[in-house]
């Protein structure tokens, strides 16, 4: 069992675990009575894991692994984790939108905090506020901006107030 948890980064209890709730199961025992796994084994835990990656629960990994050996055909079967992982794909690629926005958003706030680099370091944090190093028509990036609440400046034909 060991050997199985080092391959995988997985420790010796939850490949345990995963035996207890049925996710795995030990190919033979040796003369000792410890569990051996088989390759197939070691392809479960890696898989549990990137399901796991995922955001799906152990029991949602029951759940997949007992609608496939509860099926009746294997085209059946397929589609039935065809669905999840289709499901798990359109969840992935909002993440992936979602972390791309404040990518943007680091970027637009980094570029404007460079331009603070030229201001003369005798000037006051307050005097920030009144800033004109920074276009008055360009919004500052709400990263920039929640750090004083803003400078109330927006971008030419947007209605913040």
């Amino acid at each position: 069992m060991g050997d199985i948890a080092k391959a995988t980064g997985k420790t010796v209890r939850a490949i345990h675990h995963y035996e207890e709730v049925g996710l795995l199961r030990p190919h033979a025992r040796s003369k000792g009575r410890y569990r051996l796994y088989d390759h197939a084994a070691l392809t479960r835990v890696r898989w549990i894991g990137k399901l796991h990656d995922l955001g799906l629960s152990l029991s949602q990994i029951q759940q997949i692994v007992s609608t496939w050996e509860a099926s009746s055909s294997a085209p059946g079967a397929m589609s039935r984790i065809r669905d999840v992982y289709q499901q798990k794909l359109e969840e992935v690629r909002g993440q992936i939108a979602h972390l791309e926005a404040l990518e943007h958003e680091l970027v637009a706030s980094l570029a404007y905090l460079d331009t603070c680099e030229t201001c003369d370091p005798a000037e006051l944090v307050a005097a920030c506020t009144n800033c004109n190093l920074h276009d008055k028509n360009q919004a500052e990036p709400e990263l920039v901006a929640g750090i004083r609440g803003g400078n109330g400046h927006c971008r030419q034909g947007s209605n913040h107030r």
